[in-house]
């Protein structure tokens, strides 16, 4: 499955773009990769040498056929541009992120792109180097585009919210089952700029979903990097159910369906993810 041109994308489905390790052909998105782009090794071709990036993607939007329907993602219907920006060590360079958000915004309608998925974070070295990732992803939010990205894994210390989920922006998204005890490693505000993070939490502790290779094609997988695809899946099937909505107005519906945990605000921001709930609004 090589990548697509402007006369095979239909405009039907929701275009979810995962910015992550790349994305294994899986036969639960067949037919639904309708754009691959490598910006670490420059291959054309779809693949995961991780397995990172196919998990997000299983998540957001698996339709579950190697299980027999058994294990489905959120949103089974939606279409994925996957962007390789971290190689198979899970590892990133900033300039390939960089290229990658502006290869979003100058294709963003071209491929039908609504939401942008970004299940990494990092501390960053300078703050001029979180400065640049926190604007490039506001760019996305600015024109429209429902951007969603993990708070990290580096908590329980407060503070320990990485970019760009850092961002006073876009949302936000912790593990409500890795907040508190000894798994106690989602992220957590406040941030640079003191803003109260995560906006709301959802399941990341192990969790089963879409992994590469054919003889075993699910795998389980802990972290925030789990909870916001949860997410980025639940914004695709309100799109689905109203294409009209903005982000402003899905980041909004997200905060008055959350299910409050009782928690303090920097730890579960608005609280756990109710899809029921959401997609009643």
């Amino acid at each position: 499955m090589g990548n697509l041109s402007d006369a095979e994308y239909t405009g039907k489905g929701i275009g979810v773009c995962v910015m992550d390790t790349g994305l294994f052909p899986h036969i639960d998105f067949a037919g639904r990769i309708w754009v691959f782009r490598d910006f670490v090794r420059g291959q054309k071709q779809p693949y995961d040498d991780n397995s990172h990036g196919t998990h997000v993607c299983g998540i957001i939007g698996g339709d579950g056929t190697a299980s027999r329907g058994r294990i489905r993602g959120i949103a089974p219907g939606c279409g994925f541009i996957a962007l390789k920006v971290l190689d198979g060590l899970g590892n990133g360079r900033k300039e390939d992120v960089l290229q990658a958000i502006e290869w979003i915004l100058k294709n963003r309608k071209k491929y039908g792109i609504r939401i942008v998925n970004i299940s990494v974070g990092t501390t960053c070295r300078t703050k001029m180097d979180h400065k640049i990732l926190i604007d490039g992803v506001e760019k996305l939010w600015d024109q429209g585009l429902v951007v969603v990205a993990a708070a990290g894994n580096q908590g329980p210390r407060p503070g320990s919210v990485t970019a760009p989920g850092s961002s006073r922006k876009i949302i936000t998204v912790g593990s409500s089952d890795l907040l508190t005890g000894r798994s106690a490693i989602s992220g957590r505000g406040p941030t640079f700029e003191c803003v109260c993070k995560p906006d709301l939490v959802a399941p990341g502790s192990k969790i089963r979903a879409c992994a590469p290779g054919v003889d075993f094609p699910y795998g389980v997988k802990s972290g925030t990097s789990m909870s916001t695809p949860l997410v980025s899946g639940a914004a695709a099937l309100m799109l689905e159910k109203n294409p009209a909505l903005t982000n402003l107005e899905i980041k909004m519906k997200l905060k008055e369906s959350a299910r409050d945990m009782g928690l303090p605000k920097n730890l579960q921001g608005w609280g756990e993810l109710d899809l029921e709930r959401f997609m009643k609004l």
